[in-house]
Formats: C-alpha cells, sequence, structure tokens
C-alpha cells in the first residue's frame, strides 16, 4: 500500500534479487505513481483500490502515519487471518496499528533506508508477539535482499529513524559538492568518483576499525580546512536531530 519513493526502492532490490514481481500488486492513489510504477516494473499489478493490496498474503505499508490513520480501518476487514502487516512508517506503534486495523495483530514494524536500493540497507525490525516463528523467518527472507536487517526492541526504532533511515541525507549533498569541487580543479569524474568512493570507505573503516578512540581519530589529519564551519555544523546535529526523535516518539 503506497508506491512511492520506499516502494520504488523494495522493488528494484528485491527484483534484483529474484523476487517474483508478478506476484506484487502495488496500490496508490495518484494514477502518476502507478504509471510511473507500471514503466519502470511492468510485471506489477497496480491499483487504486487499497483494499486489493490488503488482501494479499504479506501487506506492506509504505504510507506516512496520517495516511495510515485514515486508511487502515478502512482495511482491516479486507485482511487474510493468516497475513503478516508490516509497517514501514515511524511513530505509530505496533499497538496503535493493531487498534487501527479492529485487533488484527500479526505485525511487524520496519525502519527501512534508502541504500536498500543497492543491497546494502539498515532495516531493523521488531515484531509484534502473535507472529510465529515460520512467518518471522519469512519477512526475514525478504528483507535479506535489502540489507542487515536485526531485530530489535520497538521502543528503539524511532532513533534507528534518526541515525540509519535518514542518516544517508546528513552526507549526499556534501559527497556532491566535493564531486562539483573535483571537476571545478579539473579531475574527470571518474578519477573523481573514485578518489572520493576509496576516501569514503577508508575513512569509515578508520574510524571504526582502528582500535582508536573518536577523538584519537579526528586527531590523525592536522589540516581540517573546514574547521571554522565544525560548531556551526554540530549544532545543527543537536538542535535539529533531537527535536525530530521527540516528535517521531511523542506523536
Amino acid at each position: 500500500m503506497g508506491g512511492g519513493r520506499i516502494s520504488a526502492i523494495f522493488l528494484e532490490a528485491l527484483g534484483g534479487r529474484g523476487l517474483a514481481l508478478e506476484r506484487v500488486t502495488v496500490s496508490d492513489t495518484s494514477p502518476e505513481v502507478l504509471q510511473g510504477l507500471r514503466a519502470r516494473f511492468p510485471a506489477v499489478t497496480t491499483t487504486a483500490d487499497n483494499a486489493a493490496a490488503a488482501a494479499c498474503e504479506r501487506v506492506f505499508l509504505a504510507l506516512h502515519p496520517p495516511a495510515l490513520k485514515a486508511v487502515l480501518p478502512e482495511i482491516a476487514s479486507r485482511l487474510r487471518p493468516d497475513a503478516v502487516v508490516v509497517s514501514l512508517a515511524p511513530v505509530l506503534t505496533l499497538g496503535r496499528l493493531s487498534t487501527l486495523l479492529d485487533g488484527f495483530s500479526r505485525l511487524a514494524r520496519v525502519l527501512p533506508n534508502a541504500p536498500s536500493l543497492v543491497h546494502a540497507g539498515f532495516n531493523p525490525v521488531a515484531f509484534a508477539d502473535d507472529i510465529p516463528a515460520d512467518a518471522r523467518a519469512e519477512i526475514g527472507i525478504l528483507l535479506d535482499g535489502l540489507g542487515p536487517h536485526p531485530e530489535v526492541p520497538e521502543e528503539s526504532l524511532e532513533a534507528y529513524a534518526i541515525l540509519a533511515a535518514m542518516g544517508p541525507t546528513y552526507f549526499w549533498f556534501q559527497w556532491q559538492a566535493l564531486r562539483e569541487l573535483a571537476a571545478s580543479f579539473g579531475l574527470p569524474p571518474a578519477d573523481a568518483d573514485r578518489a572520493l568512493r576509496a576516501m569514503l570507505d577508508g575513512a569509515v573503516r578508520t574510524f571504526f576499525d582502528a582500535g582508536l578512540t573518536a577523538g584519537q581519530v579526528l586527531d590523525l589529519v592536522p589540516v581540517k580546512p573546514l574547521a571554522e564551519a565544525e560548531p556551526q555544523i554540530l549544532q545543527a546535529y543537536r538542535d535539529v536531530l533531537p527535536r525530530l526523535h521527540a516528535r517521531l516518539k511523542g506523536a
């Protein structure tokens, strides 16, 4: 249910790992969204009827919380007794989802992130108590095609939303700026991308695997061209992200 960005990411990744897309139904109220999905994934069945998607064996909810609150009571009666409903949304807890679905309790929550597109996502999952082991395993097999998917306590999901689901957005625009600067310095795009990719890989491995404290890692390079801007950048993290986390937890 919902044919936006995350559904397209899932379909691209899972289709690339052998999922039979002809068995997938995607519902959305936007004709333009459905048209785009049909062009990109012609094997997928598309429909404007959420009840059709709700009648599937495994139902993934790829809608924002306000839309879910409106739609779930309408489709509760269409769920199969043996279905598993997987919410990809923050904020709405398993308990709240169950209430909106008239007591249906075979539920899971996953906090997906965009690198799932290249099978390198980090998608923590929390299961309701009523999901049996075989259904959990089946959901796990689906998530295998997206990247790691550790089972975590539900109360930690919003923290993972800030850290992992939204995390790439904190860095991607900076990487693109470095690409553009490299081009202005005369580096061919392929050479710039090779250097940037190697630098990022090495920086991550150094931060996590070198056996140094964070302070020691930060001191490895004496020249810090953006040192004057660091306080403003850090303040943005400390101001914006805690407020966002509080809003997700308190909504």
